[in-house]
């Protein structure tokens, strides 16, 4: 399905099924979402990168207008849809401050790999507990994909971008095992480092080597 939406690019990654919460203040976007409010359609967040709106976004749901300030701006609440690609971006909207952009929406499979998915939240948790991070993802393990903790692995934002090029789940699932698997020692390197720091110029409690 090819369709016309208007978009919303931001320096960030939206994954479907992702909850989003934005402060609207820009004139062109405040009109956007009450557009979008009164018409129930939705809204593009493409990723923009180094100041370059890339073809990749999600798709994304106005779920409630949370408040409405005196000078118009507001805070809203979304919900993150479906992966689209643009094929071409309409900076001129006759009668609109924002752009849109005719996009299509790739087959996007959503199946995962039970014993994959698994190695990939036993590194994300290693990681958070090595940082000293908490996380509850809200979901039974049995239930979480690639989209629900790919913002908790440490990734980049081009590698966030990366993931959400991908359209299968195996696909997602295997980007983030190897990148846990980079990961992973550079942040018990760095623990052991701040470590090796921590006990500069305190008494050593050390056995000494026999000759």
């Amino acid at each position: 399905m090819t369709n016309f939406i208007p978009i919303f690019p931001l320096g960030i990654v939206v994954y479907p099924g992702e909850d989003l919460n934005l402060h609207i203040f820009e004139p062109r976007y405040k009109q956007l979402i009450n557009e979008c409010n009164e018409t129930k359609k939705p809204f593009g967040i493409p990723t923009a990168i180094d100041n370059h709106v890339n073809e990749i976004g999600t798709l994304v749901e106005l779920v409630e207008i949370t408040k409405v300030y005196d000078n118009g701006e507001m805070d809203i609440k979304t919900k993150g849809s479906k992966v689209f690609r643009i094929l071409e971006t309409v900076k001129d909207v006759p009668d609109k401050l924002y752009s849109g952009a005719i996009v299509n929406y790739p087959d996007n499979n959503h199946v995962p790999n039970k014993k994959l998915m698994t190695a990939v939240l036993s590194g994300i948790r290693k990681l958070h507990t090595a940082l000293n991070v908490a996380k509850d993802f809200k979901k039974p393990d049995n239930e979480l994909l690639s989209y629900d903790v790919a913002h908790h692995a440490g990734l980049s934002l081009t590698q966030e971008y990366e993931l959400l090029g991908l359209f299968f789940e195996l696909q997602r699932e295997e980007y983030l095992k190897r990148h846990l698997a980079q990961v992973l020692p550079v942040v018990a390197e760095m623990e052991s480092l701040k470590n090796r720091i921590q006990l500069n110029g305190h008494f050593k409690d050390l056995k000494g080597f026999d000759l």
